[in-house]
């Protein structure tokens, strides 16, 4: 008999004599079992939807995160369409929640769920638009920044509404016990007024409907306060109370269910957070490490003692980072907590991105760290997230990487350079290292003259590089030229150590050689090549050879005049043996003259050579080219103007470089000119004096001023530059010829005595043996210019000009003939 039949029952038993009363007593019951109800089937389950919410945001943001670990594009999109149906759960969820918002307050909190939810939204649609571009590292950026900020703003929010809607549960509950109560005690009423008539059946009552309900009160009041959802409450009969009491346990089911999968949930994140590859932690107000963080942090800096320990300590302790760069970092964090998040951004510069830092075993680690902030509703920076890698094998990886690509760029130069040429630039260079180091390990202490030879050693081996292309040697020689140049300096601030000298020259060396055994194991050119021996073999024109042997072989023996002849052709031949033209000499040094005038902002000039017949011996090769490149530098720096300013004076807009050769007397005489402004008389002699060379009133004449130029140390270029300014070049040039017994001067070639400037030609005066005539041809002139190289058959017909035979004159018709090559 259900509860309803009894209380019928009572009612007749009751109707004529407490009629009101019983009718009073059933109305109570009808209530306390609709309120049940209302509870049971109503607010309870509301409060147990707002606990699902937790779930289906877990459900989101564990989408949100496989999507961003995603390794390829299948996976991506897998994870990108269960995190839509997620969100679509999500929503769903909480429009339902929405709709079941009962008093102002809940429903406010759910308009800031509906507000927060669309920021997440949005902050989730931004990182997956990182992932999909490729931006891996701005994807994590934007999920462990945005995204999980929002998400913890959401969380709160929720727990909030759930909260509140347990709070409800517990009210409503709290008036169902008040009318059970009130229920109970009518019941009790009613019963003692009829307990003469009905108080077995009274009794009946209070054993089958209020027991019940109390226990069913104290059950769900335990379960509520304990939060233990494995708790069930007994039905001991299936009448209202007893179907009342199973919809109760049916939910209490369901938030167990619930909170099963929430738990699961965060574990998967939680194990997922530990396994990840990377090192997160987050920096709170002190500059102190917050207490979550992944555990791979543990791994890469080697310690589990990170939670609370201040960050400087933990992070940067045994760093190759300075006092000062320390210093900033900790004010950068220091400004950026708790403040706008325009001061992060304001300050971001002076958080470090990559260091170095020593552990506890000696090892070094490279890590590499990326800031970002976390901030609340109003922009404020609660906190700075940090994501921490160890890139230590990534840049051995890189390093190796640029040594063979290093490797690769210096094969690429020596293959742009001829074998004798450069066979013969590595032993000129190892010559010069050797005198080097000869005189540093000479002198213990600093010495003057000693420093000034250094100085010039350097300098041609590194104008010489730079005349070959070989730009990784250039960069090592020019540290090594720095610090003589700092030690020529009358108040040096750095002081003569022999070790630190010597180190630096063997850099040079090691870089010499790098390229010596790169030339010589890599590309297999062993040696100086086939013109190694130019003192035994002659490369000339068959056509000559053939001609001579044919002249001797049909010289008409009794013919005195016709055998001296042939005797003569012969004799002009062997003559030009070991030897080459002027040009080819020089060859190398002229062919940098385009990239060298590129440096200076210049037309690439003009270089004429005009050697009438002579020849330059094989073995001088190597003091001109080292003469002739600082000459020429020179000039192509402070003779020649730039292309405006020689319009502006009626000229072309590229410079004339004329080179001259002939013998004087028992010397060779090589001339070198320019159509440049010339030379710059008044500027030398106020440096002079400014240096302390001369008097101010002293009275020099053009010829004594210009040879101030020779001084060591003496620049007229207004600043230091690759090409000059160094006060080295002339000074070099001077030196050279001077260990071949020669002599250089300069001769003006106008008469504009006492001019700011003068017009003037260099010379150079070397022994007569470095040269040999060609008298077989006629005097030849070629022009050298700046552009695309047609050397090769320059070279031969150069050749072919000097090894013919009395014919070859023919060649000539109009007088000195003219040859262009690069």
């Amino acid at each position: 008999m259900t509860i309803r039949q009894r209380i019928t029952l009572l009612v007749v038993l009751m109707f004529a004599a407490i009629c009101g009363i019983g009718g009073y007593a059933f109305q109570q019951s009808r209530e306390g079992a609709t309120q049940v109800k209302l509870v049971t089937e109503g607010v309870v389950p509301s409060a147990l939807a707002s606990a699902d919410l937790v779930s289906r945001l877990k459900d989101v943001q564990l989408a949100t995160i496989v999507l961003v670990s995603a390794p390829d594009r299948q996976m991506m999109e897998q994870a990108k369409e269960k995190l839509g149906i997620s969100q679509k759960q999500l929503r769903e969820a909480i429009e339902q929640q929405t709709a079941q918002a009962t008093g102002d307050r809940q429903k406010g909190l759910m308009e800031q769920v509906g507000e927060s939810l669309d920021n997440y939204f949005t902050s989730i649609a931004e990182t997956i638009r990182f992932k999909e571009s490729g931006k891996d590292e701005l994807a994590q950026a934007s999920l462990f920044g945005n995204v999980v900020q929002y998400q913890g703003e959401l969380e709160q929010i929720v727990e909030t509404l759930r909260i509140e809607k347990n709070r409800a549960k517990d009210e409503a509950i709290a008036v169902l016990n008040d009318n059970l109560a009130t229920t109970t005690t009518t019941l009790s009423v009613v019963t003692l007024l009829a307990a003469i008539v009905l108080s077995a059946v009274g009794m009946l009552l209070y054993r089958r409907i209020t027991g019940p309900i109390s226990r069913m009160q104290s059950m769900m009041s335990e379960i509520a306060a304990s939060q233990d959802f494995t708790r069930r409450v007994p039905v001991q009969t299936m009448d209202e109370i007893g179907r009342s009491i199973v919809a109760f346990n049916g939910m209490i089911e369901k938030i167990e269910a619930s909170s099963a999968q929430v738990r699961q949930k965060t574990a998967d994140i939680q194990a997922m957070l530990e396994n990840m590859p990377q090192g997160i932690l987050t920096v709170v107000e002190g500059v102190r490490v917050h207490p979550e963080y992944s555990a791979y942090l543990e791994t890469i800096l080697e310690t589990d003692d990170i939670v609370g320990r201040s960050l400087m300590e933990l992070l940067f302790t045994g760093t190759n980072l300075g006092a000062d760069a320390l210093a900033q970092i900790d004010a950068a964090v220091r400004a950026s907590i708790g403040e706008d998040v325009m001061n992060f951004e304001f300050n971001q510069h002076l958080l470090v991105g990559e260091f170095e830092k020593t552990m506890a075993d000696g090892r070094i680690k490279i890590l590499d760290l990326s800031w970002s902030p976390i901030t609340d509703g109003a922009d404020t920076t609660v906190r700075l997230m940090l994501c921490v890698r160890d890139v230590t094998e990534l840049r051995k990886l890189a390093a190796e990487a640029g040594e063979q690509k290093r490797k690769l760029e210096i094969i690429g130069e020596v293959l742009a350079v001829s074998q004798e040429k450069f066979h013969e630039f590595i032993v000129g260079s190892m010559k010069f290292v050797t005198e080097n180091e000869v005189i540093i390990r000479e002198h213990p202490e600093l010495h003057a003259e000693a420093v000034a030879q250094l100085f010039r050693n350097m300098h041609t081996i590194k104008g010489n590089a730079r005349t070959y292309g070989l730009n990784h040697l250039t960069n090592v020689v020019h540290l090594a030229e720095q610090t003589y140049e700092e030690l020529r300096k009358p108040r040096p601030k750095l002081a003569w150590d022999q070790s630190m000298v010597l180190q630096e020259l063997f850099k040079v060396r090691d870089m010499v050689e790098l390229y010596a055994d790169i030339n010589e194991f890599s590309l297999g050119r062993k040696g100086p090549g086939q013109r190694a021996g130019a003192g035994r073999y002659l490369m000339v024109d068959q056509e000559h050879v053939l001609e001579s042997l044919h002249r001797l072989e049909t010289v008409n023996t009794a013919n005195l005049h016709e055998l001296l002849s042939a005797h003569e052709t012969v004799r002009r031949n062997l003559r030009l043996l070991g030897t080459e033209t002027l040009a080819d000499t020089l060859a190398n040094v002229l062919d940098s003259l385009p990239s060298l005038a590129r440096e200076l902002e210049k037309e690439a000039p003009a270089v004429r050579i005009i050697d009438n017949g002579y020849r330059v011996r094989t073995q001088a090769g190597s003091v001109l080219k080292n003469v002739f490149m600082h000459l020429i530098r020179n000039a192509m720096d402070h003779g020649l103007e730039v292309a405006e300013v020689r319009r502006l004076q009626g000229k072309p807009p590229a410079g004339i470089i004329e080179i001259k050769a002939d013998v004087a007397g028992n010397m060779l005489k090589l001339e070198l000119g320019d159509d440049g402004r010339g030379l710059a008389l008044s500027r030398i002699r106020r440096i002079a004096t400014e240096k302390g060379l001369i008097h101010a009133d002293a009275t020099l004449r053009d010829e004594d001023i210009a040879q101030l130029i020779f001084k060591p140390g003496f620049s007229t270029a207004a600043q230091v530059t690759e090409v000059s300014g160094r006060g080295v070049g002339m000074d070099a040039v001077q030196d050279f010829i001077r260990r071949e017994h020669g002599s250089i001067e300069i001769q003006f070639c106008d008469d504009k005595t006492g001019a700011d400037y003068r017009q003037f030609r260099t010379i150079v005066m070397l022994p007569a043996s470095m040269a040999v005539s060609g008298d077989a041809a006629a005097p030849m002139q070629a022009q050298v210019e700046s552009g695309p190289r047609h050397g090769a058959a320059a070279a031969a017909a150069a050749a072919a000009a000097h090894l013919g035979n009395e014919h070859s004159a023919d060649k000539h018709e109009a007088g000195p003939a003219q040859k262009e090559a690069v």
